[in-house]
Parts: structure tokens; C-alpha cells; sequence
């Protein structure tokens, strides 16, 4: 895919809650730029505590309320199936999107990133099928059982390096055990983590189960670590 086609594509990044596109509470944004060439790419919204705690009350919400953690493990299982085709689908953008905004080979982050991102979900999807829990054998007149059961909202902050494939060793593990997400990207690369939400909810991930602030460290990194 050409350079210049994915730029003109790329529009200003809001932050995802609860499933609608956001700006943030203060206005401010953060520039994303090219790396290899110092050019500016587009710009993302500047997250803070205030718009964390609102995607952490969304993702709540949606763990408390919504389909997702009482969804049966096989369905759970065919919407990550379906992240990894949608990944696969859009390869060729994603990984331009990752070579723009990290500075790395177009084809290292075909090979390197793209292809483990969408094998994340293809293995995790396997994986949701999984999750039951067993009977134990036990004298007298007992049964015992365990009961595996999601625990509820999961902070994830990623670094700067491997964007796309950190969020994907994060987001899949978490949405197959029926839990859901807020994830705060490097402010230095955070657009293919705001597309891995879209792609999420393209694929039927329920709204506000995967949630996404773009921020710095100290500000929205260090709020949703609070939580």
C-alpha cells in the first residue's frame, strides 16, 4: 500500500469510551509524528485523569451491565476469530500505519507485527473454548466444582516499540476470559491501538469493553495505574 494513500487516510485520533469516538476533557492534543522523517502524521487526543476515570467507568459499566462477560466462552471465541481475519484483512494499512509511526521496514512490521497480532486472536480464540471449570471428586456427600469466572476491568499501558502486537499480547487474553479493557498506548505510537479498537467493535466486541485513552505517562498512565 502506498505511503501517501494511508496519510491522506489518517484523521486526528480520538479517545475511544464506551464505544463512541471522544475528545478529550482538557482540548488538548498530542502530535504524532514520522520518526524517519520528523513530518507530523496527525494528531491524537491529550487523555488525563478525568477521561480515564470515564473510560474506566465505561469499561466497568460494561463488565457490570453489558452481554460481554456472560457471553458463552464459544461465542467469545468467534468474535476474537474474527479480530485476527479483520487484521489479516487490513494488513497491508496496518502495517504502513506501523512503519510511518515508528520508523521501522514496511516489511518487518508486515512480518513482525502484523502477522503474530492476528495469530494472538486466532490462538486465543482456541483458548476461550477452554475456559471451564471441573469436577472434583471429594468423600461423603459433597460436590466440589470450580467455577472460572472474568474479574472484571483490566488497565493496559503499552510501549512505544511494538504497538500493534503488545496491545494484541493484551487486548486477546483479556476479552477471551470475558474481561474488558482500558488500554493508553505510547503517545509517541498510539494509531494502530486506536485502530485495533475499531477493528474490535468492526468485529462485534460489544461498546465499551475495549476503551482507549492516548495521553502521556504522567498523566493518564499514571491515572489508570491508580485505579
Amino acid at each position: 500500500m502506498d505511503a501517501s494513500a494511508v496519510m491522506q487516510k489518517l484523521k486526528p485520533g480520538r479517545l475511544l469510551i464506551g464505544g463512541k469516538p471522544s475528545e478529550c476533557a482538557s482540548g488538548q492534543k498530542i502530535d504524532v509524528m514520522n520518526p524517519a522523517t520528523g513530518e507530523l502524521l496527525t494528531t491524537v487526543e491529550r487523555g488525563e485523569a478525568a477521561d480515564v476515570d470515564r473510560a474506566v467507568k465505561a469499561a466497568r459499566q460494561a463488565f457490570e451491565s453489558g452481554p460481554w462477560p456472560k457471553m458463552n466462552v464459544s461465542e467469545r471465541g468467534k468474535i476474537l476469530w474474527r479480530i485476527g481475519e479483520l487484521i489479516d484483512k487490513h494488513r497491508d494499512e496496518l502495517a504502513m500505519v506501523e512503519c510511518l509511526n515508528t520508523g521501522k521496514t514496511l516489511k518487518g512490521a508486515q512480518r513482525g507485527d502484523m502477522k503474530p497480532a492476528s495469530d494472538i486472536f486466532y490462538y486465543y480464540a482456541g483458548w476461550a473454548r477452554n475456559l471451564h471449570g471441573e469436577v472434583i471428586p471429594v468423600d461423603g456427600p459433597f460436590m466440589n466444582y470450580t467455577l472460572r469466572e472474568p474479574v472484571g476491568v483490566v488497565g493496559m499501558i503499552t510501549a512505544w516499540n511494538y504497538p500493534m502486537l503488545l496491545a494484541a499480547w493484551k487486548v486477546a487474553p483479556a476479552l477471551a476470559t470475558g474481561c474488558t479493557c482500558v488500554i493508553k498506548p505510547s503517545e509517541l505510537t498510539p494509531l494502530t491501538t486506536l485502530r485495533l479498537a475499531e477493528l474490535c467493535e468492526e468485529a462485534g466486541v460489544p461498546d465499551g469493553v475495549v476503551n482507549v485513552v492516548t495521553g502521556y505517562g504522567p498523566e493518564a498512565g499514571e491515572a489508570l495505574g491508580r485505579h
